[in-house]
């Protein structure tokens, strides 16, 4: 039996994994046609310099906390989390018509089974008599914190986007030294310059293919969580204040798409429904 208040789950994203594979298509898809080959710019020493050094540079500017919370949260740009707010609002609109029959203290069981902690904590505070205007203040609070939390996050990225390309260049002028021992070697020069540019080559890219645009995404995610946030939380101030179930409901399709308040319209089946034919 689904719990009350999920209706979500994970799925890819379509624009993260698409929108990568389409950066490095037409960065290589140019290098083949500028006649040139993949193993140009295969050169495993200069990865090692730009993702190390760049790695190590975060590391020296970021909290050790917050670098592995950045790893953790990496998975968010390439997966979403797939909760409809249509579905939020149905959910809410099913406790309000409760609550307006039976009091908001008939909602205990209901919040006892509710998946999402947001929510939950809201109603429990709800259905415990807790005065309007501390809720407010609890669950702004926790917003505000989610939202710190994820921005600290997402400057981890883009710290790593601000140090890849400096230690590219790094790795070029360490790979022009090299080269600079074997000018007797005409040939041989030509080809090292060449090698010793790779390094700039990566750390240009990673940091505009990937580390900010990844910090951007993650900031993009903490926008979606904390307008879904304040929705519930408009929809749990509604339910304590006795509000009529419409004018909760017309409150909170302000927070959804022109195509998702279509869908929050129609007939949809309750939350105790949806978990009856579960």
């Amino acid at each position: 039996m689904a719990k009350s208040g999920s209706g979500g789950g994970t799925r890819p994203d379509i624009a993260s994994l698409a929108g990568l594979g389409l950066a490095l298509s037409g960065i290589l898809g140019g290098l083949l046609l500028e006649g040139g080959k993949i193993t140009d710019v295969s050169q495993p020493t200069a990865a090692m310099i730009v993702l190390g050094g760049t790695l190590g540079a975060v590391m020296l500017s970021t909290p050790l906390p917050i670098c592995l919370r950045a790893a953790q949260r990496l998975t968010s740009v390439f997966f979403e989390q797939v909760q409809p707010l249509d579905y939020v609002i149905e959910a809410i609109i099913g406790y309000a018509t409760k609550a307006r029959k039976s009091g908001v203290v008939s909602l205990e069981a209901d919040a006892e089974q509710i998946a999402d902690p947001f929510l939950k904590k809201a109603l429990t505070l709800a259905v415990d008599g807790t005065d309007l205007q501390e809720i407010r203040r609890m669950m702004e609070l926790e917003i505000e914190v989610g939202e710190q939390r994820s921005e600290a996050e997402a400057k981890v990225f883009e710290c790593a986007g601000g140090y890849a390309p400096t230690i590219g260049i790094i790795g070029a002028v360490l790979g022009l030294i090299q080269v600079m021992k074997h000018l007797a070697n005409i040939d041989e020069v030509g080809r090292g310059i060449a090698v010793a540019f790779v390094a700039t080559v990566y750390g240009v890219a990673s940091a505009n293919i990937f580390f900010l645009p990844a910090g951007t995404k993650i900031r993009s995610r903490a926008r979606d969580i904390a307008r879904r946030q304040e929705l519930i939380l408009e929809g749990v101030s509604g339910i304590v204040e006795g509000l009529n179930p419409k004018l909760i409901r017309s409150k909170l399709e302000a927070y959804c798409p022109a195509a998702a308040r279509k869908t929050a319209r129609s007939p949809q089946p309750t939350v105790r429904a949806a978990e009856a034919q579960t």
